[in-house]
């Protein structure tokens, strides 16, 4: 996971900083909408909370394999992996290695988009778009817990949101969103392609056709046709896709042929999942929902993967896009996952191969986490922000803490910051942490962080005076970083801070050890500064530590 010994790291930066130990980071989440008790033999929804966006899912001996969009953050496309489609469980990352890629200059939503994953032949493939840094890709492994392939780009494929079909008579094709074949006729026109590819080779061969221009009714003008996945059942190709964009008015249609190449015929009831026909104001709304790839399980019954949010104030959602399940009912030979006037359920019938009732924390639900940071490597959850071009983040100076090494990088960085964060996963949630002094020139603590143009820093510096300055920092996307609270305090041997949101609302505490118990630096601060809609973007906020060098020249 990237992480080196202390002797290392101080000999890749010979004058850096003495590092900040973390000794425990923990994590508690306690959302309504997840209050209710679960019946036997039904699941929770979202089934991945936090920033999950783009789902994509295969079945390979016997077990299920799930993948995410990353964007800019590292490791990036985590690869989960389920035998019931309920519980998963982390297993590696596709991109693990900092030699892979760099995403250098983009800003947090660029980056990887929508990877989708198959399995043929004992082979996984992940094919996925490089957004302004490479372009699209494939990556293969034997193991899909990794390694996985460097790259293998696809230098003449254009657009994003590729995927693969193997067809039975061996031909592979690969499908996804690019501009239209003439002039675009209004804003988000877009088309989906399709062109066999050789994948001993790596290399598409033969025409690209255009199976879809413009969306299922083109005459309404649809945008954002993407995400395509090409599915084969009893002798008809049915191909689905994303259409209105990834927002309130996201939906997910289908079309299907005889033929692999078409002409597709789109279902007359599409969509087949939406949330944009709902009143605004029903209680603890989920939005967005599109996005869909579908999975036949063991027992004949089809099931759909797909995004979706969960909203506070109407529009706002700091938790991001997050995975959700449902079942898919075929009807008339044509797949139907919800209808239109039905909001997404929280708790869902369990698929019928479910067995036992084991929690689905830490990655829904209600529950507390916490990180001893007491392994010989990080957990798959804590995130960087880019790829890091040195090792800052150590579990081996001294057992059982972190050790954040400081960087000059500040969180508006286009750069690597030595911040950690980890998925805020609920509208209510407290995120705390114990921590040593800083030394001189430091400033090291708590980060909750939306993108680099919109975050909050709940800091500490050491100041003369044997005191500490606890300070809140924030950037709410006007270009300028503002102080919103300080406090000087006398240096103690026990340091612990605390962030706390309740849907828009966030507070910011420290405890010093000194008897009286957590104290509140800022209460009432604006949540919606970490919420998508206000931010944009794709992502959802993080949550974790930060250590920063303000030594005089350093700071960036």
């Amino acid at each position: 996971m990237f992480a080196l010994s202390a002797a290392t790291a101080h000999a890749a930066s010979p004058d850096a900083t003495p590092p900040v130990y973390f000794d425990w980071f923990e994590y508690r989440g306690h959302d309504t909408a997840f209050e209710a008790p679960l019946p036997a033999g039904h699941y929770r929804n979202p089934i991945l909370a936090g920033f999950h966006a783009d789902p994509s899912i295969v079945g390979a001996n016997g077990k299920f394999y799930l993948v995410n969009s990353s964007f800019t953050y590292y490791p990036g496309i985590p690869v989960f992996e389920s035998v019931d489609l309920v519980h998963w469980k982390q297993i590696g990352n596709v991109i693990d290695r900092p030699t892979q890629l760099d995403f250098d200059g983009l800003s947090v939503s660029r980056g990887i988009f929508a990877p989708t994953i198959e399995f043929h032949e004992g082979t996984f493939y992940v094919v996925t778009t490089a957004t302004d840094s490479g372009g699209n890709f494939i990556a293969t492994a034997r193991d899909p817990a990794g390694p996985w392939s460097d790259p293998h780009w696809l230098p003449s494929i254009d657009g994003i949101d590729p995927s693969l079909f193997f067809d039975d008579d061996g031909k592979v094709y690969l499908i996804n969103n690019d501009v239209p074949p003439g002039p675009a006729r209004y804003d988000g026109h877009r088309a989906i392609w399709m062109q066999q590819i050789d994948l001993s080779a790596f290399k598409p061969v033969g025409p690209r056709r255009v199976l879809v221009d413009g969306g299922v009714e083109p005459s309404k003008n649809p945008i954002w046709i993407e995400g395509p996945h090409i599915y084969k059942r009893e002798g008809w190709y049915y191909l689905s896709d994303a259409e209105g964009g990834t927002g309130p008015q996201h939906s997910q249609v289908v079309l299907r042929s005889r033929d692999v190449w078409g002409p597709y015929i789109p279902y007359p009831g599409n969509p087949i999942l939406t949330q944009r026909e709902l009143p605004d104001d029903r209680p603890l709304p989920i939005t967005n929902a599109g996005h869909a790839d579908l999975i036949e399980g063991p027992d004949g019954s089809w099931w759909a993967v797909f995004l979706a949010s969960r909203n506070y104030q109407k529009r706002h959602y700091n938790t991001g896009r997050e995975t959700y399940l449902l079942p898919v009912r075929w009807q008339d030979g044509w797949p139907q996952i919800l209808p239109t006037d039905q909001a997404i359920p929280y708790v869902v019938k369990a698929p019928s191969w479910m067995q036992g009732q084991a929690s689905q924390a830490p990655l829904t639900g209600n529950f507390v986490d916490r990180d001893t940071f007491d392994g010989p490597t990080l957990a798959a959850h804590w995130l960087r922000v880019r790829v890091p071009k040195q090792a800052w983040a150590d579990l081996g100076d001294r057992p059982g803490m972190l050790a954040v090494h400081p960087l000059a990088e500040n969180l508006d960085t286009l750069r690597n910051p030595a911040f950690l964060g980890r998925r805020q996963q609920h509208l209510r949630f407290e995120a705390s942490t114990e921590m040593s002094r800083p030394a001189i020139g430091v400033a090291a603590g708590l980060a909750a962080f939306q993108s680099e143009a919109y975050w909050y820093f709940l800091g500490v510096r050491s100041v003369r005076g044997d005191r500490l300055s606890v300070f809140l920092e924030g950037r709410d996307g006007s270009g300028a970083t503002r102080t919103l609270a300080s406090r000087e305090v006398p240096a103690s041997a026990v340091l612990r801070l605390k962030i706390a949101g309740d849907e828009a609302d966030y507070a910011f505490s420290f405890d010093t050890g000194d008897g009286q118990g957590w104290q509140t630096l800022a209460r009432g601060v604006d949540g919606t500064v970490l919420s998508t809609d206000r931010a944009g973007g794709f992502v959802g906020a993080l949550l974790g530590p930060f250590a920063r060098d303000e030594r005089a020249g350093r700071s960036k």
